[in-house]
């Protein structure tokens, strides 16, 4: 695989076999079809606080914390990617979400843990393949790769 934050899978069996011991954030796309919708289904697979709020700031902290997972390797899921935000009427709301995932991941990249009092981690997003998400990422020149 390359070395890039997103990538696709056919089904969530392939993303257990090849991240066996990861902490895996399931999000069923056809429940999260709008970002009010996403933001509690987001929250409830990753065990957000509950002091996290339902914003894009608030996911941008949740996601830059992480410290109630104890696994290093963090996967983000989204099974029925084609139905994943379907509701709202254009792509920024999307793209905002993706290019927020692709920064925090980078960031967690990068993370030096001596000058900072945090437990690494390495966050992934992977997308059930669907033409849609395809086409987004391709569109935005977001480099992915697939699960094999």
């Amino acid at each position: 695989m390359k070395n890039t934050h997103f990538l696709l899978a056919r089904e969530e069996s392939d993303v257990r076999k090849a991240f066996l011991g990861a902490f895996i954030a399931h999000i069923d796309g056809s429940k999260a079809t709008s970002v009010k919708d996403f933001h509690e289904a987001i929250a409830a697979a990753m065990h957000f606080p509950d002091y996290s709020g339902k914003n894009l700031d608030a996911l941008d902290e949740m996601l830059n914390d992480l410290e109630w997972i104890k696994e290093q390797k963090i996967i983000i899921y989204i099974d029925k990617s084609a139905e994943w935000l379907s509701k709202e009427k254009s792509d920024d709301k999307i793209l905002t979400i993706i290019d927020l995932f692709d920064a925090t991941a980078e960031d967690w990249k990068w993370l030096d843990e001596e000058e900072e009092d945090v437990a690494k981690k390495e966050l992934q997003i992977i997308f059930q393949d669907s033409p849609r998400i395809r086409t987004l990422l391709e569109d935005q020149e977001i480099p992915f790769d697939t699960v094999d």
